[in-house]
């Protein structure tokens, strides 16, 4: 059993509600002082926080937002554990932004619940003694001589017991406990089960609230018309006709942009077909083949500094008795949330509500106080359940639009994104370009690995991961490429595609040496165990543990008669997921029997969540690996909604099999390193089958492999 420090100053607050019951806060990482007020206003300065009623229920604050990871069941979880107390006794309340209380509410990066494991636990087991103590004292027994169970606090000697909610009134006048014990893993009864999604009924009914629910007394919507090409500005528009029709209040222009304004969506969409904007040209229009040429130009040259350089890569590269080069493509890709991008705004005088799905809430906030000159603690932000994120909701482009509209609309405003909209003009994955060289001496072992990208975006590597520290000459060079295309953060950054490429070529090498792929993994990762070269920052052991498991999970080396194989491992947020994918080929075309997945995540805490985090990414990832692909004209995406983009339909979903190394290992990254791997996997599967090496994506391209099916498709 672990113990846990905890003062004054970490855990804030104690006091009764004016209702009746118990109030826990707990601080982790901002520094605050103990207040002395029972007063419930004294609320606002806590942290994270427990609320126990005198009937006995617990409710729970959830402050990171809620994309559907599920952190809005997980991370109560993890305090009604340490609490003790029962499930169904547990009430969950999303809180809204407080820096001043919580230090990340963040959904992204996988780090909710790795970043929460530490203090949540030690806010639940602090609020454990505290009862426990109050128990005790009560009882005029030692408290070491008491035990928590379901809600109840029992004396072993005595028999007594007695519910939290009776004690409600006298822990509130102890003293916090400094160092409280946590639970040992094995007596764990929450943590580890299986509990369903907090919000299930609510959305499965209807009841579910989103962002692009809301409405306000004296509430406009807004459309906002945008440029149709990435390197446009607005010159002219007439908003004559557009006030004509029905329900219309205004029209404003702001940054390059035009707003129509109304009583409801589908008057401002109709009206906003009506303007006839003028755009001009800034010079810097691109179409897809303009980066392709582009891309393969910069990496003729080697950027003035290396991200990474291990031994000497010329002598390595000439020492060796066989050497390899491939390179490959990665396309644009929109973030396609289910629910349309929005956001709520309400500018005043005095004050700013923002309401709505967003996934950074404080940077949201800070971005408009700066942009809009308005005082950080006068603006409110509330979050809503969201309709998914991927990545597309750290943005906070469409948080400026509905404060800059609402602020010339002198009223609150709902600003609604079309379909056309967020594809046509909203964040992609950044377009990638690499080129590998590598070397093997006459053993087959590596001994030179040579990565060499481009992308727009600032890093298109991951200069640490493997095969880095098992290969003595290796180096890394990257170029960022400017482009007006608006990039960023893609579920799971930089590894959504990198993983596709350094998997790909690894399994290359290893089929050109005569090796097993998953052999030559493992004795890589024995290479940097035994002899690590420069910073790593995985664990061989766990690395290679995870790759084993899925061997053995699929039979690796045994398929069916008809059945290829292929493997693919990566390492991204703290997680290990290793992979097979099995593929055969019915009446010409290639199918995708199963996939196989093996995750080093540490300690679950959900273990339903943990599944279907791992099988969405790996559903995710497989579907834009086979049909995702944004293009350009001249600076226009060709692909502005689902008639033209190509999703993965059910049909064509592949049955998965999962398995957890379960360790007691701290919880790390779920919601995205399962998506990574899945895009080699079949990649080495299909050359496993073929011979045939599929360098770019999406993978529906290769006319070599997949042209039947890309002919169904089309039907």
């Amino acid at each position: 059993m672990s113990t846990s420090t905890i003062n004054r100053r970490h855990f804030l607050k104690i006091g009764i509600t004016a209702g009746g019951g118990l109030i826990l806060g707990m601080e982790y990482l901002a520094s605050c002082s103990p207040s002395g007020s029972n007063a419930p206003a004294a609320m606002q300065t806590l942290n994270a926080f427990i609320k126990i009623g005198t009937d006995g229920l617990v409710t729970i604050m959830a402050p990171n937002p809620e994309i559907g990871q599920g952190v809005k069941t997980s991370l109560p979880m993890i305090v009604a554990e340490e609490l003790d107390v029962d499930w169904k006794n547990v009430i969950i309340e999303q809180a809204a932004l407080d820096t001043d209380k919580y230090t990340r509410q963040v959904a992204g990066g996988s780090g909710s619940v790795r970043s929460s494991w530490d203090p949540f636990r030690q806010a639940g087991a602090t609020g454990r003694q505290m009862l426990v103590n109050a128990a005790a004292d009560k009882w005029k027994v030692d408290p070491n001589t008491c035990t928590t169970e379901a809600g109840m606090v029992h004396h072993k000697d005595s028999g007594k017991k007695i519910s939290y909610g009776d004690l409600v009134e006298k822990a509130a006048t102890m003293p916090v406990p400094k160092d409280v014990k946590l639970k040992d893993p094995k007596s764990f009864k929450i943590i580890g089960t299986r509990i369903g999604n907090y919000d299930t009924k609510a959305i499965i009914t209807g009841k579910q609230k989103y962002g692009i629910d809301t409405k306000r007394e004296g509430m406009l919507y807004a459309t906002i018309i945008r440029p149709p090409a990435f390197g446009q500005t607005l010159e002219s528009f007439n908003q004559d006709a557009a006030r004509k029709y029905q329900g219309i209040k205004d029209v404003v222009s702001f940054d390059n942009k035009i707003a129509v304004l109304g009583r409801s969506t589908w008057e401002v969409m109709q009206a906003a077909r009506s303007i006839k904007p003028v755009w001009k040209d800034d010079g810097t229009l691109e179409s897809t083949a303009d980066y392709k040429a582009n891309f393969n130009k910069t990496l003729e040259q080697l950027p003035k500094e290396s991200k990474r350089k291990d031994g000497n890569i010329k002598k390595g590269l000439a020492a060796g008795t066989k050497t390899f080069e491939a390179t490959f493509e990665c396309p644009f890709i929109p973030h396609n949330p289910m629910e349309p991008m929005n956001f709520f705004a309400d500018v005043k005088a005095d004050s700013v509500e923002l309401y709505g799905p967003i996934q950074l809430p404080d940077k949201a906030r800070n971005t408009i106080a700066e942009k809009f000159k308005i005082p950080k603690e006068k603006i409110k932000v509330g979050m809503t359940r969201m309709g998914g994120g991927f990545g597309r909701r750290l943005m906070t482009d469409f948080v400026e639009e509905a404060v800059a509209v609402s602020q010339l609309a002198k009223a609150p405003v709902n600003v609604i994104w079309k379909r056309e909209d967020d594809m046509g003009g909203g964040f992609y994955r950044p377009m990638a370009l690499y080129k590998y060289k590598a070397a093997t001496d006459s053993n087959g072992k590596l001994i030179a690995w040579h990565h060499h990208s481009v992308g727009v975006t600032g890093n298109t590597a991951r200069e640490d991961n493997f095969p880095a520290g098992a290969v003595p000459n290796l180096q890394v060079d990257t170029h960022e490429y400017k482009s007006p295309v608006t990039t960023g953060p893609w579920r799971a950054p930089i590894h959504n595609y990198i993983a596709f490429a350094e998997e790909s070529f690894l399994d290359e090498i290893a089929h050109g040496v005569g090796k097993d792929p998953v052999a030559f993994r493992l004795e890589l990762l024995e290479q940097a165990k035994a002899q690590p070269v420069g910073k790593m920052d995985y664990d061989p052991d766990r690395y290679a543990g995870v790759i084993k498991k899925v061997a053995q999970m699929a039979n690796w080396g045994q398929p069916k008669p008809g059945v290829f194989q292929g493997i693919s491992a990566h390492f991204s947020f703290q997680t290990y997921v290793a992979q097979v994918a099995e593929v055969s080929n019915v009446n010409g075309q290639w199918k995708i029997n199963k996939i196989y997945c093996a995750v080093d995540c540490g300690t679950i805490i959900n273990r339903s969540g943990a599944e279907n985090q791992v099988e969405g990414a790996m559903i995710d990832g497989l579907g834009h690996a086979m049909f995702g692909e944004l293009t350009l004209t001249k600076g226009k995406p060709d692909q502005t909604n689902y008639d033209r983009y190509r999703l993965i339909r059910m049909r064509e979903a592949p049955p998965v099999e999962i398995a957890f190394i379960e360790n007691n290992e701290k919880p790390t990254g779920l919601g995205e390193p399962a998506l990574p791997p899945v895009a080699a996997a079949i990649g080495n599967a299909i050359f496993a089958a073929t011979g045939h090496r599929l360098r770019s994506q999406p993978f529906m391209n290769s006319e070599a492999v997949f042209s039947v099916q890309k002919q169904q498709s089309e039907v």
